[in-house]
């Protein structure tokens, strides 16, 4: 009898991935070598999976977990100053019940929405090799299987954007911040990663970023 693949049963095979023994020896080092605001916490220091609504409409994926963000609360985009941004422009947007997200158990729910990344575990220097994209692509296509009532993806960086592209075999989409394409029956938005250098630097503006989800809003309303 053919095995039924669910999300919980993607989640498990993510927890418990080991391919990438460069990704492994990082994520375990990050926790135990953890930083001086969070030494009396213990890090999740595992690949960390997906959240959300697996019949959501919107989908973003991410490039990675953060080192002191995911890696240490064990949910994406939690914990961190990536997280914080994300969180406020979902509720603002009406795809959350709170702005914000410290912990696994803070009470956030996500509304219609899927979030995920294109690696599992964090990456030396935010950079992951190629090997280890495509080993955690993988998971990506499995999860995309699932999101099937999905008809707006949000790419968070030129990482995850290349990825999505590479697996759907999209060609000759180029990469800028509000990028817009429809591909088939869904829409792939582009933004600029909501990472502290892009803040910090102002290459990424809180009305820059708002606009990709008032963008997404506007295509799920007009879509119903």
């Amino acid at each position: 009898m053919k095995s039924l693949v669910t999300v919980d049963s993607i989640n498990g095979e993510i927890v418990n991935c080991s391919l990438c023994e460069r990704l492994v020896t990082y994520r375990l080092q990050v926790g135990k070598n953890k930083v001086r605001r969070y030494l009396n916490e213990i890090y999740w220091a595992k690949p960390v999976t997906g959240l959300g609504d697996i019949e959501a409409k919107l989908l973003i994926i991410g490039l990675a977990p953060g080192a002191h963000g995911a890696n240490r609360t064990g949910r994406l985009f939690t914990g961190d100053h990536s997280g914080q941004w994300l969180m406020r422009a979902l509720y603002e947007t009406g795809f959350s019940n709170k702005p914000t997200s410290i912990s696994e158990n803070d009470g956030l729910i996500l509304k219609n929405v899927f979030i995920t990344s294109c690696i599992r575990c964090v990456p030396p220097s935010n950079k992951p090799l190629n090997s280890e994209l495509l080993n955690c692509s993988f998971y990506l296509i499995k999860e995309l299987e699932l999101l099937r009532n999905v008809k707006v993806v949000i790419c968070l960086g030129l990482i995850a954007f290349q990825t999505y592209c590479r697996i759907n075999n999209l060609k000759k989409l180029q990469f800028y911040h509000l990028a817009n394409y429809k591909v088939n029956d869904r829409y792939l938005i582009a933004s600029y990663h909501p990472s502290r250098q892009n803040t910090n630097t102002k290459r990424l503006t809180w009305p820059m970023w708002i606009k990709v989800f008032d963008s997404a809003k506007t295509i799920l309303l007009s879509n119903n």
